[in-house]
């Protein structure tokens, strides 16, 4: 069964993760069969400024 590693903006809540752990375990299970504990989820916090899109720092954008 799959692992699954998911990259996100640190500052999401154990609530969140967990509820997103729980979707995404059962999607896998759904469209791929076997078993929810063959299912590992990974989470990946990242700070803003650790991350680019299109050349430009998460922490330097402007809100908006």
């Amino acid at each position: 069964m799959p692992t699954i590693r998911v990259e996100l903006f640190e500052g999401r809540t154990v609530e969140q993760k967990k509820a997103l752990a729980a979707a995404l375990t059962e999607a896998a299970v759904r469209t791929l069969g076997g078993s929810a504990d063959g299912v590992d989820v990974l989470f990946f916090d990242i700070k803003k400024q650790d991350w680019a899109t299109g050349g430009v720092l998460w922490s330097e954008k402007k809100p908006g």
